[in-house]
């Protein structure tokens, strides 16, 4: 490094720029580079070792702001910034880098690798004082930023990260081809317990491989609109016990495997909108046990795959159920807003999805968000529902009583029932015995005979006319009484479960 002679054109280019801060360009981005074709030849070559010297060891200029501003050149060697402290902004932007840089454990002001095409990063816990860039970025191999400290924001815009042995272009030329899910294979992006202080921004963002984001915390917001995970028969995604102080835009995001998000908190609103989650077999979305203020999933395909939300506190659940799959676990979900305002009948088929067990927290749950907005009736509804559900895990003679108060008033959440009933049967027996009188008991005594007050009485237990012990029916008529008399009681019994079980729910 001390003597010129030693360092290539292309390099003794870089030596000059750098303590001024000049940018140093050899051709626009995209220009020459891989994807046109372009060459990477001596004139545009730099070695690691001459760019790691420059950022550890080379004179400043007084008055002059050092850093590295490189520009579509290739970078040959390891650049090892291993446990370095460097304090000029770092800006490789439009680069090819033959082999991974090291940066493990290096502090640094500013990392910019802007549409540059790299073998994969070794960044583990990094330092960054202000953002890191992956922007357009192309990374054929694992990124590990797991334990990264960045008090500025990290953006991944475009990023494309592959495994190692993708290929790198599908059949048409526009993205690499699945190549399964191996379980012991290294996860393509590694954020594990990484903090940044900013957002994380990264909207179309592609990753065919894991995205792993378990432990990170993030201060402001996560986008990664219109992004594409895959990891088809694998977790996509692995975000569990992942902390945001924003929101998390994934709306319009594709993935092919698991989306896991269990135990963590978002503050802000997790918006799933036009999402299309993808994993035949398994469970596409996990977000159980986390605490949320908003959950969107709306306006998207129907969820291919099984859908946990157990355990989960959400503010306001926006769900609709058409993008709902087979298989749904809501256990112990709590949620104050329901929205948008559906009728019972469309909601209660998520709550039937649960493992085909019988789960009353479900309805309890759902009959709260419709009293929440004053809908009563769609409250009563799922109320029924759930007795009905509950009947079929009973014996057979208290699933047969189930089926007498269901018919009879609903439960008691059909009370206008009871009141058919009596009508159909006073109006039968009515016209029963006004086509033939039963014969009094004692007929100088006996009051005038009334059909009408008659079936009265036989009906109602304990509502005395002085009609049912004054005349005795005789042949079927007497059947006839017998059945009046105990099917009001039925009636009365089914009415007085009803209304001690509204009663004990107020």
């Amino acid at each position: 490094m001390s003597q010129t002679s030693e360092l290539t054109p292309a390099e003794e280019r870089v030596q000059r720029a750098f303590p001024r801060g000049e940018s140093v360009d050899f051709g626009a981005p995209g220009e020459e580079g891989p994807a046109h074709g372009g060459s990477w030849g001596p004139e545009r070559t730099v070695r690691a070792g001459v760019l790691r010297a420059l950022l550890l060891g080379a004179p400043r200029e007084e008055g002059e702001v050092a850093a590295l501003r490189v520009n579509g050149a290739r970078i040959t060697g390891v650049l090892d910034l291993a446990y370095a402290t460097v304090d000029a902004a770092v800006r490789l932007r439009g680069c090819r880098f033959d082999a991974v840089p090291d940066l493990y454990g290096a502090q640094l002001r500013e990392l910019d690798l802007t549409a540059s095409d790299l073998p994969g990063l070794a960044s583990a816990s990094v330092r960054v004082e202000d953002a890191l860039r992956l922007t357009d970025c192309r990374l054929r191999g694992p990124v590990r930023l797991a334990g990264a400290q960045l008090a500025g924001a990290l953006f991944m815009e475009r990023a494309h990260f592959t495994e190692p042995t993708t290929t790198d272009a599908g059949p048409d030329g526009t993205e690499p081809r699945d190549t399964g899910d191996s379980g012991d294979t290294e996860p393509v992006l590694q954020l594990n317990q990484a903090a940044i202080g900013a957002d994380l921004w990264a909207p179309e963002l592609r990753a065919y491989g894991q995205v792993r984001l378990t432990g990170a915390s993030v201060t402001g917001r996560i986008n990664v609109q219109d992004a594409e995970f895959h990891r088809p028969g694998g977790t996509a995604l692995d975000a569990q016990n992942l902390t945001v102080g924003g929101h998390v835009r994934f709306n319009c995001i594709r993935t092919r495997g698991r989306v896991e998000l269990r135990g963590s908190r978002i503050e802000g609103r997790l918006d799933l909108h036009h999402a299309r989650l993808s994993h035949p077999g398994g469970t596409a979305l996990r977000a159980s046990s986390c605490v949320i203020g908003e959950l969107w999933l709306r306006r998207g395909p129907r969820i291919v795959g099984a859908l946990n939300l157990r355990r989960s506190q959400i503010e306001i659940l926006t769900l609709e159920p058409e993008m709902l799959p087979d298989e749904v676990h809501l256990k112990n979900l709590t949620y104050t807003m329901l929205t948008p305002h559906e009728p019972a009948e469309r909601r209660l088929p998520m709550l039937e999805r649960h493992d085909g067990q019988y789960e009353p927290h479900g309805y309890e749950q759902l009959t709260a968000a419709y009293r929440h907005v004053g809908d009563d009736d769609a409250a009563r509804a799922v109320q029924l529902a759930k007795q009905r559900r509950r009947r079929a895990t009973l014996n057979w003679y208290e699933r047969l009583w189930g089926h007498v108060q269901d018919t009879t008033v609903g439960y008691g959440f059909r009370p206008v029932r009871s009141a058919v009933w009596l009508l159909v049967l006073t109006t039968v027996g009515a016209i029963a015995y006004g086509l033939r009188h039963p014969r009094p008991v004692k007929a100088d005594e006996a009051p005038d005979f009334n059909p009408f007050f008659y079936t009265l009485d036989l009906l109602l237990p304990i509502v005395s006319f002085g009609q049912e012990a004054a005349y005795v029916p005789d042949g079927w008529y007497q059947w006839l009484s017998y059945a009046l008399i105990i099917s009001g009681w039925i009636l009365a019994t089914t009415i007085v479960a009803g209304v001690t079980r509204t009663i004990s729910r107020q």
